[in-house]
């Protein structure tokens, strides 16, 4: 069964499952979700904890001698199992498997690990602990996303945020839901009615967003132009190597002009994305990014990305920065223009 972080309070009320699957990228999202369900097994008299990390020095023996461990004296426990950000080996995942039968009703079983795709949900090992347990995906809110998360996390904190202290929010911790959660805490304390507005937050808090190169690249799919010169400015003032971003933004357009030389062959938009491997989420970001950009405009801007980084490597009195705001309106489609962004 799949639920979200949001609803696992409740379903824990409701009794503990034998197996809880939390995967995702975002951090907190993920300890509060371990830490709930610790805390409820432990009501429940899971009072002993043992944690292990798969990789190649893991004994998997050890962790079959803790479900293995019958006896009077016993106590309930409960097994935290950490993956490795990359994909399980065969041998791992047959060691996984083999864990499955051991279980029994005085272990609780935490298997914590990265985002998952498809096809890694797709596995034995996985879909064997999903039958009789919770799958919890904990990923970071996108920004579409954010603000409705925003709202639920102030109701469960007795907050009551009006439509523009939402969006502030959303702007200023997009990216950062660990600063979040600070300064939502910090809220609850400088005003016990709970009552947020826009002069207390301008007040109260100050900016900490934090974007990542692929928030960057998801903008210029998206031909969010706004968007993508203010995280290209806060990248800038965060110190971030503009080279980084230059070669992620480069993979993109090379992956696209593959996409357009695929469909000029005659493929479908669909073949060419499950060869891709592109998320479902994303198709129609990049289905509408296709149709704007075609392939001459493509090379254009490959091209364009190539004189800023000769420009980086070359020419250190110049100003790569703007230059790469500038590419950000182009590929955009907007007129190459550095007004001010709010």
């Amino acid at each position: 069964m799949r639920i979200y972080p949001e609803q696992l309070t409740q379903r824990l009320n409701q009794g503990l499952c034998q197996t809880y699957l939390i995967f995702g990228n975002e951090p907190l999202l993920k300890e509060e979700s371990k830490q709930s369900i610790i805390d409820a097994a432990q009501k429940q008299g899971f009072d002993e904890k043992h944690r292990f990390v798969i990789d190649s020095q893991l004994n998997w023996q050890d962790v079959y001698d803790v479900c293995q461990a019958l006896s009077l004296f016993a106590s309930r426990q409960i097994i935290i199992l950490t993956l490795p950000e990359n994909p399980l080996t065969t041998a791992q995942a047959n060691a996984l498997k083999e864990l499955q039968p051991m279980l029994h009703q005085d272990l609780v079983l935490i298997l914590d690990g990265p985002r998952l795709n498809k096809k890694q949900e797709s596995a034995k090992w996985f879909t064997s602990f999903q039958a009789n347990g919770l799958h919890v995906p904990c990923n970071t809110p996108d920004g579409r996303q954010l603000p409705r998360f925003i709202e639920n996390r102030c109701h469960s904190l007795g907050l009551h945020p009006d439509h523009e202290s939402v969006m502030l929010l959303a702007q200023w911790h997009e990216g950062n839901l660990l600063a979040l959660s600070q300064s939502l805490m910090k809220l609850q304390l400088l005003y016990p009615d709970g009552e947020l507005t826009l002069p207390r937050l301008q007040d109260a808090l100050s900016r900490h967003n934090h974007y990542t190169p692929f928030q960057l690249t998801d903008a210029l799919i998206e031909g969010k132009a706004k968007r993508a010169v203010r995280i290209v400015r806060q990248l800038e003032a965060e110190g971030v190597e503009i080279t980084i971003l230059l070669r992620v933004i480069q993979k993109e357009l090379i992956q696209l002009c593959k996409m357009q030389e695929y469909g000029a062959s005659g493929m479908g938009l669909s073949k060419i994305f499950d060869h891709f491997r592109v998320w479902q989420t994303r198709r129609p970001a990049m289905t509408a990014a296709l149709h704007r950009l075609t392939l001459p405009t493509l090379m254009h801007l490959l091209q364009s990305l190539a004189a800023i980084e000769v420009m980086v490597k070359t020419d250190f009195d110049s100003q790569p920065w703007p230059a790469l705001s500038a590419f950000c309106l182009e590929m955009c489609g907007h007129p190459l223009s550095l007004s001010p962004v709010n």
